[in-house]
Formats: C-alpha cells, structure tokens, sequence
C-alpha cells in the first residue's frame, strides 16, 4: 500500500469591525469571499484580546479592516497595531449598497471586511501612541478657548445694541481692547439687578471676565504647544508664513506616520485643496473640492494670507497670473496647492 500525504493549507482571512461606544461587532471572511463567522465583543482591552484571538481561529490574519479608527475603534486600533496586524480604515459604506441590503451591526462588519480585503475605501489610519496625538488633545482644548473667546465678543456686542441708551453710547464706539477693559471695570448694583441696566452691566461685566480668562487658557496652551511642535518638526517653523498654530494643524493633519501620505497629490486632496475634475465630452474643467480637513485647508489659506503680504516671490506671482485674466480668488487656490506641495515634502522629510 502506498500512502499519500496531504499537505494542509491554512485559511487566509480577513476581518472586519463595525465599531460602537460599548461593543464592537466583527466578522470574518476567507480570501473566497465565504461569510465564516460573526462576533459580538465588548470595547475595551479584554473584549480586543478576544476579538483577535477569535478571528485569528479561523486561519492566518491577512488584514484586519476597522471603522473609526479615530473615534470609537481608537483603543481597538492601538491594540491591533500593537499586535502587529496589518491594519487599514475603512470609510462609510457606499449609500447606495446600504439602502439595497439594508443595515446592521453585523452586515456593516461583513461589509468592512469585503472592502479590507479588496483594498476598496480604504487608507492606513493615523498612529495614535505618539507626540501628534499628544499635540491633537492639545489643540483641541485650545480651538475650544478660542471659539469660546470669540463667542463672548459677539454676546457683548449683540448686548449693547439693545441696552439702556446711557450705557450704549459710553460703550459702542469704544474699540474691541477698550471695551472689554470697560466691560470689566462695570459696577452693577446687586441690589437693584432687576432693573435693565444693572442687569445690563452684570451680563457685560461676566462676558468680559469670562473672556480674559478665556486669554489666559489659550496663553497657557501655546506655551505647551509651541516647543511640542518644534520637537515634532522644526523645519516646518522656518517656512514663510508657518506659525505654531498653523503648524500644529498641519502636523495633526498628517498624523505621526507620514508615510501614510504616499504622495504630495494625495496631502493636498487631505487638505481640500486639489482641484476636482469635472470634465465631460467637449468641455474640460476642473471644479472647487470643497472635501478634505477644512481645518488644514484655513491653515493653508493663512499661509497665503501672509506670504501675499510679506513675500516678493508670492506678490510677483499674483502680478503675474493676474495679467493673465485669472480672479484673486482663483489664484488664491492656485497657491494654496502649491503651498501643500511644499509642505509635503517638509512634512515627510
């Protein structure tokens, strides 16, 4: 008798999460496009260990697929690259499909894992363990500050319109320095709150405070964030027209593993800056891409803000291709592209 040995092939797979504030829900398929299993795992560090070691009983791990790796499948995320599984984002399913076969936590996770697998909206998330992220919790307290700062102005301008003749015409012709000084030096009688213009100068005197206080919060901020942006990336500082601030946007745009970006057209379509074609039969065009961070995208426009009024190359160009017929507005975004361009490469040095 002869005997004949059978060399067993392992299963390759992929999975695929839909990702929750509470559970996450995965699914598993093989290289064939076979369903093999569907999962339900609490989110946080035991429900991650068990997700991985359950999908990882169905064959060799090719990729692991993952919604909202920056939201909700951020801890997931970290525990997937920790474990040195290829790891990819995907992005929300295609309208469409999902209006056809319908929704649930199951079937997104199937859906996640079909994409992973054929390389279909997807993009390597952003690494979330170094000084980027550090730099991004940061800077999220300080758009706060600033949004806050600048509402209180807007609240005390909106109060004076309908305040006591007296008080709005010591106080409406004042500028925006002068009048948050008098605002805050306002002595309302307590006792008397009752009436509008006591009223009236207990409002302005809070906003006023409340918006120094506002001051001193973003002050403190910059003081941590700009040596935190110069130890990430100093080269980025010395271009023309890159401030902390707008530096800071830029890097958490990019993210911590540049590499990411695999080339310049692809960071200036991140930052909403690449022109969208938008050609058909005859005629060729291109249309405004209004996609992308908008955060990076207002960052780039301060850059060209102060290069049109401090660089001679940048005011020569806008010279130039005004001469040849195109509008401020136009040439504005012809600068912001080339800008990303530049910041690229400093980006990914």
């Amino acid at each position: 008798m002869t005997t004949i040995a059978r060399e067993v092939q392992q299963v390759e797979v992929a999975v695929g999460v839909d990702t929750h504030g509470d559970t996450h829900t995965a699914a598993v398929i093989d290289t064939a496009g076979r369903l093999l299993g569907c999962a339900q795992f609490p989110a946080n560090p035991k429900g991650y260990a068990s997700l991985l070691t359950w999908a990882m009983t169905f064959g060799m791990l090719l990729v692991a697929a993952v919604e909202g790796t920056g939201a909700y499948g951020a801890g997931l995320a970290r525990h997937l690259r920790g474990a040195g599984i290829e790891l990819l984002e995907i992005d929300r399913p295609d309208r469409k499909a999902r209006r056809f076969a319908g929704k649930s936590d199951p079937l997104d996770a199937e859906a996640a894992a079909r994409a992973g697998l054929a390389g279909a909206r997807t993009g390597i998330p952003k690494d979330r363990t170094g000084q980027v992220e550090a730099l991004r919790n940061l800077r999220v307290a300080r758009r706060s500050a600033v949004d806050h700062r600048a509402d209180c102005m807007r609240r005390i301008k909106t109060l004076l319109v309908t305040a006591p003749d007296e008080l709005r015409e010591r106080l409406r012709r004042l500028a925006d320095r002068d009048l948050l000084h008098a605002c805050s030096g306002l002595r309302p009688d307590t006792t008397r709150v009752g009436e509008p213009e006591q009223a009236a100068k207990a409002a302005l005197r809070s906003l006023a405070r409340r918006h120094a206080a506002l001051t001193v919060e973003i002050d403190d901020l910059d003081e941590l964030i700009e040596p935190l942006v110069t130890a990430i990336n100093p080269a980025l500082l010395e271009l023309n027209g890159v401030g902390p601030d707008v530096a800071g946007q830029l890097l958490v745009t990019a993210g911590e593993n540049t590499d990411r970006l695999h080339s310049e057209a692809a960071f200036a379509m991140l930052c909403g800056v690449a022109p969208i074609p938008a050609s058909s039969g005859k005629t060729h065009r291109h249309r405004l891409n209004r996609g992308g961070d908008r955060q990076a995208n207002a960052a780039l426009y301060r850059i060209v803000l102060c290069r049109l009024r401090w660089d001679p190359r940048t005011q020569a160009y806008m010279r130039r291709r005004t001469e040849q017929g195109l509008s401020k507005k136009d040439i504005i975004r012809c600068l912001k592209r080339l800008i990303a361009r530049e910041i690229y490469y400093v980006l990914t040095a």
